[in-house]
C-alpha cells in the first residue's frame, strides 16, 4: 500500500493506492507541521485516525508533503515518527512546495510555484529542483497573503479601531473577540497560526467590502513584492498558486498578478490530486 499526503497547517489530506495505483481509500487528519507540533500530538493525530491505524502494518510507502518541513531536522523528525508507527514502510518527507509543484507543473517546465493557504511560500522550479530565495522565519514575521496573514490584519485592525464600524460590528457577532479568548488561543494552546487564520474566512465572505478589497489587495501586493520579485525571471514564467486563499481569492489574486506583469498559470484549492497523479505515473 501506498501513501500521498499533502500537509498544510490545519489539516492533511491522504489518499491510499494499491500496487496497481487504485486508490483504496482518503481519509483527513488535522496538519502535522512539525515546527509547531510536538512528537505525542502528531502520534495522537495518527493513533486517532480509523483508516490509518488499521491498515499502519500494510502501508510499504509513504510519500509525505508538508507545511514546515524545508529543513533536514523537521525531516528528520517527522521520519522517525512514521517509521514507528508505519513499521513496514519506507518514508519520504518534502517540504509542501513539492507537492504544489508536482500539482501544477509538468516536469521539465519552469515555473514559479506559491502556496497561499494557512501560511505562504514561493519556490522557483527549474524543472528538475527547487529554488527558493526566502528562508521562512515561520508565521510570526512572514507569510505574507497567507490566512494567518489576513487573520491577524483584521484582530490588529479592529482593536486600533480601523475597521469601518458596519464591519466591525459584523465581524464582533461572528467571533469571539474576547482578549482574554484572542491571548489564551495565541499564547497557550497549539496553532495559533491556524487560528489566526480561521479568521480569513471573514475577509472571504466580505472580499467586496471597500475595507476588505484593501485588505486584500495590499496583502497580495506584499507577497508578490517580497516572495515572486526576488526571482530574477519572476516576469518570463508562468506563477502558478495553490491554496485555499489563492483559490478562493482568485479573482484578486489574478488581479495583483496581471498588474506586475507576471503571467498566470494554475490556481488550485488543493493539490492531492496532482498528486496522485504524479505518483501513479512511476508505478
Amino acid at each position: 500500500m501506498i501513501l500521498i499526503v499533502d500537509s498544510g497547517a490545519t489539516k492533511s489530506d491522504w489518499i491510499a493506492l494499491d500496487e496497481k495505483g487504485n486508490q483504496l481509500f482518503m481519509t483527513q487528519t488535522l496538519g502535522l507541521s512539525p515546527e509547531v507540533l510536538t512528537r505525542p500530538v502528531i502520534e495522537d493525530r495518527l493513533a486517532n485516525n480509523f483508516e490509518l491505524s488499521k491498515n499502519r502494518e500494510e502501508v510499504t510507502h509513504l510519500y509525505f508533503y508538508g507545511a514546515g518541513c524545508g529543513t533536514d531536522r523537521m525531516k528528520k523528525f517527522l521520519t522517525e515518527i512514521f517509521n514507528d508507527f508505519f513499521p513496514n514502510a519506507k518514508a519520504e518527507v518534502k517540504e509542501d512546495t513539492y507537492a504544489a509543484i508536482f500539482a501544477t507543473t509538468k516536469i521539465g517546465q519552469h515555473g514559479i510555484v506559491c502556496i497561499l493557504g494557512t501560511g505562504s511560500n514561493c519556490s522557483y522550479y527549474d524543472g528538475e529542483k527547487l529554488h527558493q530565495k526566502v528562508t521562512s522565519l515561520g508565521y510570526i514575521p512572514m507569510d505574507d497573503g497567507s490566512g494567518n496573514f489576513f487573520g491577524r490584519k483584521l484582530i490588529r485592525d479592529y482593536y486600533f479601531n480601523k475597521i469601518p464600524m458596519d464591519l466591525a460590528t459584523k465581524f464582533a457577532k461572528e467571533y469571539n473577540l474576547d482578549a482574554d479568548v484572542i491571548k489564551e488561543n495565541l499564547y497557550k494552546q497549539p496553532n495559533p497560526n491556524t487560528y489566526l487564520a480561521t479568521f480569513a474566512r471573514f475577509i472571504v465572505e466580505n472580499k467586496n467590502h471597500p475595507y476588505c478589497r484593501g485588505v486584500i489587495d495590499k496583502g497580495f501586493q506584499q507577497f508578490v513584492n517580497n516572495y515572486i520579485m526576488q526571482f530574477e525571471l519572476a516576469t518570463k514564467v508562468p506563477v502558478s498558486f495553490v491554496g485555499s486563499i489563492a483559490y478562493y481569492l482568485r479573482e484578486e489574486l489574478a488581479t495583483v498578478v496581471e498588474r506586475n506583469d507576471l503571467i498566470l498559470g494554475v490556481i488550485r484549492q488543493r493539490p492531492i490530486e496532482g498528486l496522485v497523479e504524479f505518483h501513479k505515473s512511476s508505478i
